[in-house]
This record gives C-alpha cells, sequence and structure tokens, in this order.
C-alpha cells in the first residue's frame, strides 16, 4: 500500500502526464474505475493512420507486411505503442509476466545478481532494458538490488525507449513504488557500457515481420493490397534477397502451402545487443520455438497473432493501431546471431524451468509448512506461481542466456539445462 507521502509524490508526477496517461496510471495503481473511450470507435476504420496506409498503397501499390506491422504499431502519432490504448504497455490486451506478480522481476534480479558475481563483482553494472512498457520489471529488480550489499551500488539501470509517453509511465511508476528516477537512465538506442547485462521480456515478438508463404517449393512474399478499400493480402516475389538467405541458411523452408513470419530484424537487434556491451551478458525472455518447430509442416497459417482486450485473433487488418500485433521467435536465428556476433550461449530453457530453479515454488511451501493456518495467502502465492510456470500460458516462454567475454556459468536458472 502506497504511504500518503508517495501518493502526493505521485500526485505530483502526474500532473505532468496528458488525461489519457494520468487515467492508465490511476486505474493500475490505485484501481480507480475511469471510463474508457467508445469502443465502437476502436472498430472504425476511418482513423488517420489507416486513411495514410490506403493512400501509400494507392500510390505506391501493394507494401509488405513488415511496413504495414510497423506503422500499425510504431507509427510515432498513430500506432499501437503511441495511443492511449497502448499507454498501459500491453496491459489491457496481454498480460505479461512482470504485470502478474513482482516476483518475477525479483527472481530475475536474482539471476543477473549472480551474472555480476560471476565477473568478478564490479564496481559499475549496467543493466539495459529495451521496451520496458510502464517500468514494472525495471520497478522490481531495482527493488530487488536495494537488499544487495554491494551490488545496489554497483547497479545503473538504463531503459531503451522511444516514445515519451512511456518513458514518463515509467517514470511514474517508479515514483509510485519509492524509487528515484535518477536511478534510470533513459536512451532512444542502445547505450554502450561496459560491464553489464541487456535483458528484455518479449521484446522480439513485436518487431515487425515478413509474411512469407511456400508456393510449390517456391519462397513468395504476402504483401498488404487493397481490395474494395479493404486491406486484403496480395502473393508477390520477396522483396528482398534476405528472405532467401534466411532459409537457406536455416536449410529449411516452411512446409508447402504453408504461411510463416520472417523476423529479419531481431537477428540485427541481437547483434547490436553483442556490441553494446562490453563485458557481460544478454537475458532474453520472449514467445518462440527453435526453427524447425516454427517452420513445420503442420504449422499452416504460421503464429501471427493480435491482442485487444484479452481477447485474441488472428486477423491484423482490423483495429488498425489498436491492437498488439505478435509473432513467436526464432530461437535458432536468434541464438546463432548472437554467437555470430562473439557471445557464447550460456544457458537456454523456459521460463518455467527458469523460475522454478531460482525458487518460485518456496513462498508457497513456506506457507505450507510454517503458517498453515493461512490459507488465503497459501493460495493467493500458488496462484501467483501456476500463472508464471503454466506450461500454456507464461510457463512456455524461452529464456536465453548469452555471455561476451564473460564467463558462462552454470547458473541458478539453467542449471541441469
Amino acid at each position: 500500500m502506497a504511504t500518503d507521502q508517495t501518493r502526493r509524490i505521485f500526485a505530483d508526477a502526474l500532473t505532468r502526464l496528458n488525461s489519457a496517461d494520468a487515467s492508465a496510471l490511476l486505474r493500475y495503481h490505485f484501481r480507480v474505475a475511469i471510463p474508457t473511450p467508445d469502443e465502437f470507435d476502436s472498430l472504425t476504420e476511418s482513423t488517420p493512420l489507416v486513411a495514410a496506409l490506403r493512400d501509400r498503397i494507392a500510390r505506391e501499390g501493394p507494401i509488405t507486411f513488415r511496413d504495414f506491422m510497423e506503422a500499425a504499431l510504431y507509427d510515432p502519432r498513430h500506432g499501437y505503442y503511441a495511443t492511449q490504448d497502448a499507454s498501459t504497455s500491453r496491459a489491457w490486451d496481454y498480460v505479461t509476466s512482470p504485470e502478474v506478480h513482482p516476483i518475477f522481476g525479483t527472481l530475475v534480479a536474482k539471476q543477473i545478481i549472480e551474472l555480476w558475481r560471476a565477473l568478478g563483482s564490479p564496481a559499475r553494472f549496467d543493466v539495459v532494458e529495451p521496451g520496458a512498457g510502464r517500468g514494472l520489471l525495471a520497478r522490481d529488480i531495482l527493488r530487488r538490488a536495494a537488499r544487495e550489499p554491494g551490488f545496489a551500488d554497483a547497479v545503473r539501470y538504463h531503459i531503451v525507449e522511444r516514445f515519451g509517453r512511456l518513458q514518463r509511465l515509467q517514470e511514474a511508476s517508479l515514483i509510485e513504488a519509492e524509487i528515484e528516477p535518477a536511478r534510470v537512465t533513459w536512451h532512444d538506442a542502445l547505450p554502450r557500457m561496459g560491464d553489464g547485462c541487456v535483458v528484455s521480456n518479449e521484446l522480439f515478438d513485436s518487431f515487425p515481420v515478413h509474411r512469407v508463404a511456400n508456393h510449390n517449393g517456391r519462397l513468395r512474399e504476402l504483401y498488404v493490397d487493397l481490395h474494395g478499400g479493404r486491406f486484403v493480402d496480395r502473393l508477390g516475389p520477396p522483396s528482398t534477397d534476405e528472405l532467401r538467405a534466411y532459409f537457406d541458411q536455416l536449410g529449411l523452408l516452411p512446409g508447402d502451402g504453408c504461411i510463416a513470419e520472417v523476423n529479419l530484424a531481431a537477428a540485427a537487434w541481437m547483434q547490436e545487443a553483442a556490441a553494446s556491451v562490453g563485458r557481460g551478458y544478454v537475458l532474453t525472455f520472449d514467445y518462440g520455438y527453435e526453427a524447425p518447430e516454427l517452420y513445420a509442416p503442420w504449422r499452416r497459417d504460421g503464429t501471427l497473432l493480435c491482442f485487444y482486450r484479452q481477447s485474441a485473433s488472428s486477423d491484423p487488418y482490423q483495429r488498425v493501431g489498436r491492437q498488439d500485433i505478435t509473432s513467436s521467435v526464432d530461437f535458432t536465428t536468434l541464438r546463432r546471431a548472437g554467437e555470430e556476433a562473439g557471445m557464447r550461449t550460456a544457458g537456454y530453457t523456459d521460463q518455467a524451468d527458469f523460475l522454478t530453479r531460482l525458487g518460485i515454488a518456496e513462498g508457497v511451501a513456506t506457507i505450507a509448512r510454517e503458517r498453515p493456518a493461512e490459507m488465503e495467502e497459501y493460495f493467493a502465492r500458488r496462484d501467483v506461481v501456476l500463472a508464471l510456470i503454466d506450461p500454456a500460458r507464461l510457463g512456455r516462454i524461452r529464456v536465453l542466456l548469452q555471455a561476451k567475454d564473460a564467463p558462462s556459468g552454470p547458473f541458478t536458472g539453467f542449471v541441469g539445462e
């Protein structure tokens, strides 16, 4: 529960936000019921973003799905991450691990502290988080860091965020948790660092992707075209030779007649992350598969999913700019990109095993063993654990750790892999 002083500080921070941002924060932090915009408005196709995309296609012809998804999510004025719908991160539409409970960030911090020690407990240790949403993971890592002698003084936290609205939300989340925003530095791009760790949570699955199809053994690309004023798929030749090279390197193609996604940006970003680290680690949490499973013949329609108000669909052409769009990550290519950039793979597992090895169940066991009368607390903790390690949901998120000029373990979250 926030103290009166914290609430006053938080209220001061709110005065620097616009009304949409302030409403979002009030709903989340104090459970204030504030009406949301008319839902029927979000279903129309008369938004400025839709009009701009239609005009572009009318002028230039069909565009790649990568360009369409880039606009739908990241247009600086009308994209999903720049609008009111996204001002609360993805939480209205799609719940991420830090939004379930602070224990997730606490255990991630536990693993990061172990990485710090593996480097010899340097006097300065940079933690860089790209795409930090509302700043909940940063909040929980810094809370745990404050309880660790030495590490609390060494850690420098950096958030990579290009949207000012989300930066303000992140700052307000830290203030509400009584964490000085001065402990965090914001950047538009990955900063250069010495000793440290880049940690990302569900970053790559929202990168714009190309959509391709295996058409009678030939690689084709799905473009976005117009028909009767509506967005439709249109098959054409690959827009770039990188798509063919991508599958040549994997030594496979999607199954005949299958549609699939290709995330060229993910591999490029991983190489940038490796270059940004002087000595240390890149820790990645994301939905995904190894390439043979991701591009398996039975996966006929790919993995593209859209989320709006906790409902999933596979239609990216509705609610353009109002819904999240994701696709599963190719961890074969992601891991290889890091290795080609000079990193070694130090661990690879799923979130269920990662959190279990770091002790997520210990709090539940303590209640059952030492305070059996507190059944309400026992069930509350148990439900949190199940939500984070459920193999059908968040528990299936893959966790990849790569090391650059640093010891490769074994580390607690990956022991046994």
